[in-house]
């Protein structure tokens, strides 16, 4: 069995807000001299939902898939020292500055290239820009059925089962492989990195893949590819204000915090 986990590079979201600086002209997050870059939390639990499996079978090969910039390969580095076998980077100065369907795609043209594949896993999410659309447009790009917010995934049959978590429960469902499934942080917590397979994993091969590996013109991908248009990014700004009303009895505050509301047409 082949499964392919994709996973993305994100400022850690451990990070103080106090650190956290927007160019709003360039409609950007600014990095934070020092801060560090850590693999998405939810992409870390599709790692270890891929673990599971390959436990629970007793074979299977995983390849960790990354697009991102040359320093992603750090990501990538991590999720290998969890176990997973190979990686793949996708990193090319056109794909800057794309969005979900970008990504989508030049991660659809990689995992084709990886083929044959059976599993496709994800987190439901990047925790930075919390979209959750890369998944299943995925699933689209690649004409296999998508998935989303397992808490649970095991293969049974040559079908995935998948325990889905929802507002009000959890519901189960099966789909033919290959299939995608996003991952929800409900998979519970991943294992951590041994001694062992951290050292393993500086000899574990990465490759790199350009646009241009993948037959994808530059207009196709990154910023000139985006259909996401960008209006504003900025920091909202606090304005809560503290008012003490006064009174003598609790009557009488009653009395001034009624007439108070009814200024600020609340009642």
């Amino acid at each position: 069995m082949h499964i392919v986990v994709c996973i993305k590079q994100i400022p850690d979201p451990e990070m103080a807000p106090s650190q956290f600086r927007i160019d709003e002209e360039a409609k950007t997050a600014i990095p934070w001299p020092g801060s560090s870059l850590v693999l998405s939390p939810f992409d870390e639990q599709a790692v270890e939902a891929a673990l599971r499996i390959r436990d629970a079978l007793g074979e299977a090969k995983i390849t960790l898939i990354c697009l991102g910039s040359e320093q992603a390969r750090v990501a990538i580095k991590a999720g290998l020292s969890l176990g997973a076998d190979e990686g793949v980077l996708l990193s090319d100065p056109a794909f800057e500055g794309g969005d979900g369907t970008t990504t989508a795609l030049v991660l659809a043209r990689a995992i084709g290239k990886l083929a044959p594949f059976d599993l496709i896993l994800s987190g439901r999410q990047a925790a930075d820009t919390d979209a959750g659309v890369v998944g299943c447009g995925l699933a689209e790009l690649l004409s296999v059925a998508a998935v989303t917010f397992a808490k649970d995934v095991r293969i049974e049959d040559g079908r995935a089962r998948v325990v889905r978590a929802l507002a009000d429960g959890t519901e189960t469902v099966e789909a033919a492989l290959p299939a995608v499934v996003t991952v929800s942080h409900e998979l519970g917590p991943p294992r951590h990195a041994s001694l062992r397979e951290t050292m393993r994993a500086a000899r574990k091969p990465v490759d790199a893949w350009t646009a241009a590996d993948l037959g994808l013109q530059p207009s196709e991908v990154g910023q000139a590819g985006a259909r996401r248009v960008v209006e504003r990014q900025y920091v909202p700004t606090n304005d809560t204000a503290c008012e003490f009303v006064e009174g003598a009895t609790a009557q009488e505050q009653a009395a001034a915090l009624i007439e108070r509301l009814r200024e600020a047409d609340i009642l």
